[in-house]
């Protein structure tokens, strides 16, 4: 846009906003660089349709893991306030009044997760104790002002009634926030509020002056100065503003006590409270995920592994464990033409009726499915490739059998781990999870550790077998689907065999105090000698008793339904439909590594922009690249010490190279002036990303900071 005017000046045009962006449907990504894009709409929705049914239940689950939680805390918030409700003029009640009454609450040092955890318990104080609920993070307050200034808004935005929440705000503007303030507007507002007012249905409403509760979500980050100061004020005002304090911990309660000398912390009355541990909380969400036919969808062992190592070594997030299951639920659902059959078993029988030929080839060139096809007989192979009716019923019935074996799958896993879970030193693992790692990577049996587990099963007594056998029962019966044939049946005989062998095995421990009295006094030599031929013979040819017996049909029992269910995923024909196996692509996207990113930028933009101009051979710089990759190729032939005048020469010829003059264009002058502003630009583009610095050796000079290419 040109303007004229007598003299220069700068002018501003405003952007125009009705030109926007058109935003393009997600859906249609999955169609780009991809052949087979015929169903890449249902597979699309059948993604969203599973991703909404697992977020729904994590949050189920979520909120049945907090309940205990904010049951207690909720319970400390109602007891601590039911004082001031009071008034009592009891000499203690009326010491335990000029302290604050806090709730030390320990999260653990996956922050991340926080936000999900005070933003729940907002919401159930709100619903059960007090309206008046007030959120602060340390970047928000460096400073008593800011920190008061901050309760206040907070406040105000806690009021119901839209005219006086105005009215507040504009009582805000005028009046300095103060805890005198602060008081006498709370004063007001439980004058104002009529308990026969129809409200919300709260708890809180039966209070005529509910509490302030003010949430620190991280306590660790506050200023100590702001902190004494802010609690040594609230304390002189704790009967006119009647404040609890909730501070959220990520390290341990130690930290209250460093941050706050013993003649502040004294005016606090803490209590504690500790959350779930996150590992506990991750084998749930995996347990109510993955080992489940709720959800077709599965990991293979090395996505699962990558997961797990970026949760216990990294962050501790729960919500970036969710993240990572949904990207690789995305990416199975973008990358995998079949993942259109990764739905409930009756959907994806529909769906197969309407399979195209192309489909039906992806179907033929699966792995899994060629290795089941050569097992075949040789008419029933010649259907199978040829036959697309034939296929189609075949793929059906492989889907129903690949349903059944996850169904048994799992209630093979689960009775398994209540044998080896109290095992000592724990050989396959305390958690399901790292037993589901290890089952899903090799067969099992054939480990070490599993060989370990049954040597350990077939020493344990008699009440510890009957426990596991119970807990075994249990899970058989919990689950909705009758499979695992008659494994049932099975251990409830094995457990009434064990529960009628009391009688019998007194009558053994009786006959073998008997043949101990029969020991005859004598000398030490023989005594020994005895000893030993004794515990040979035991060795040898001990008779085994009852129970001995029956414990081994029980460790015997269980290893062949290990061996006849825990079959790895890989042995199932269509696997490839449900497993999601690009480790590598997810890796990528969770371990991400910035510096080589940018090196692959800057030395080589073909590989992020694919235009065809960029295309060049190793060790050439084209002209056509952007200024700051040109300025980044010459700067990796340079030393320490980069000498500008030689570095802005070397661009401007890449620049003018092989461009050819036109008697119209610009003066040669104007040309280095623009061509010396490109490089002063691209030089302060390299340094912001910190390949450069300036130096004070030379002037003309600036330093590199990066080595080896990346």
């Amino acid at each position: 846009m040109a303007t004229s005017s007598v003299s220069k000046g700068c002018f501003v045009f405003k952007p125009n906003f009705k030109k926007r962006k058109i935003s393009v449907p997600i859906e249609e990504y999955f169609n780009e660089g991809k052949n087979e894009s015929e169903d890449s709409k249902l597979r699309f929705e059948t993604y969203q349709l599973i991703w909404q049914q697992m977020k729904s239940e994590t949050e189920q689950m979520q909120e049945e893991l907090n309940k205990n939680l904010f049951d207690s805390l909720i319970k400390f918030l109602q007891k601590s306030h039911s004082g001031f409700q009071k008034n009592s003029r009891d000499w203690g009640c009326q010491i335990k009044l000029r302290e604050i009454p806090t709730a030390a609450l320990i999260l653990g040092v996956n922050v991340t997760d926080h936000e999900f955890t005070f933003r729940s318990l907002t919401e159930a104080v709100q619903n059960n104790v007090t309206p008046y609920v007030v959120s602060l993070q340390a970047r928000d307050c460096p400073d008593m002002k800011h920190f008061l200034q901050k309760v206040f808004s907070q406040l105000m935005d806690c009021r119901v009634d839209v005219e006086s929440k105005e009215e507040e705000k504009d009582i805000q503007k005028r009046t300095h926030c103060s805890m005198d303030s602060l008081s006498s507007w709370y004063m007001n507002v439980t004058q104002k509020t009529d308990p026969g007012k129809p409200r919300k249905k709260r708890t809180s409403s039966q209070w005529q002056s509910p509490p302030v509760v003010l949430i620190l979500k991280d306590m660790e980050s506050f200023t100590t100065k702001v902190l004494q100061d802010f609690i040594i004020i609230s304390s002189q005002h704790l009967h006119e503003f009647p404040l609890i304090l909730i501070f959220g911990i990520a390290t341990s309660p130690v930290i209250i006590h460093r941050l706050l000398p013993h003649a502040v912390s004294s005016m606090l009355c803490i209590e504690i409270f500790q959350s779930l541990s996150c590992k506990e909380h991750l084998t749930t969400v995996i347990d109510k995920l993955l080992l489940t036919t709720q959800f077709p969808f599965k990991l293979s062992e090395k996505v699962l592994q990558i997961l797990t190592s970026i949760f216990l070594y990294y962050d501790f997030s729960i919500q970036n464990f969710i993240k990572g299951l949904q990207l690789s639920l995305l990416e199975h659902f973008y990358s995998q033409p079949l993942s259109v059959l990764c739905c409930n078993l009756p959907e994806a029988k529909r769906r197969i009726h309407f399979l195209s030929d192309n489909q039906c080839e992806n179907i033929r060139r699966l792995p899994s499915f060629r290795r089941y096809v050569e097992k075949q007989a040789t008419e029933k192979q010649v259907a199978l490739l040829t036959n697309e009716r034939f296929l189609k019923e075949e793929t059906q019935s492989l889907l129903e059998s690949l349903h059944v074996y996850h169904t048994n799958y799992f209630l093979a896993l689960r009775c398994l781990h209540q044998f080896t879970s109290s095992l000592p030193k724990y050989p396959l693992g305390r958690q399901i999870r790292e037993l589901y790692c290890t089952c899903l990577e090799k067969n099992i049996w054939d480990s070490e550790e599993y060989a370990s587990a049954l040597q350990l099963l077939r020493m344990l007594a008699k009440d510890e077998l009957m426990t596991i056998l119970q807990k075994c029962c249990s899970v058989l019966k919990s689950s909705s689907e009758k499979q695992l044939g008659s494994t049932a049946k099975r251990i409830e005989e094995l457990l009434a065999q064990l529960q009628s062998l009391d009688a019998e095995v007194k009558e053994e421990e009786d006959a073998s105090g008997s043949q101990s009295k029969g020991l005859q006094k004598t000398d030490l030599y023989h005594l020994q000698k005895s000893l030993l031929e004794m515990k040979e013979l035991r060795r040898t040819g001990k008779k085994q008793t009852k129970f001995e017996i029956l414990r081994e049909k029980v460790v015997n029992f269980i290893d062949s339904l290990v061996r006849e269910y825990l079959l790895l995923p890989e042995t199932q024909p269509l696997h490839e439909v449900v497993y999601f196996t690009a480790a590598h692509t997810l890796h990528e996207h969770l371990n991400a590594a910035p510096r080589m990113a940018l090196h692959t930028a800057l030395n080589n933009p073909y590989y992020y922009l694919k235009n065809e101009a960029l295309k060049s051979e190793e060790g050439c710089i084209p002209n056509v690249a952007p200024d700051i990759c040109i300025a980044y190729k010459l700067h990796l032939e340079c030393s320490r010490l980069i000498n500008l005048v030689d570095w802005s020469e070397a661009f401007a010829t890449v620049v003018t190279a092989a461009e050819k003059t036109d008697a119209n264009s610009i003066t040669s002058e104007e040309r280095n002036d623009i061509i010396h502003a490109r490089f002063i630009r691209a030089v302060s583009e390299l340094e912001l990303l910190g390949f450069i610095k300036p130096t004070k050796q030379k002037t003309d000079h600036v330093a590199r900071l990066t080595w080896g290419g990346c």
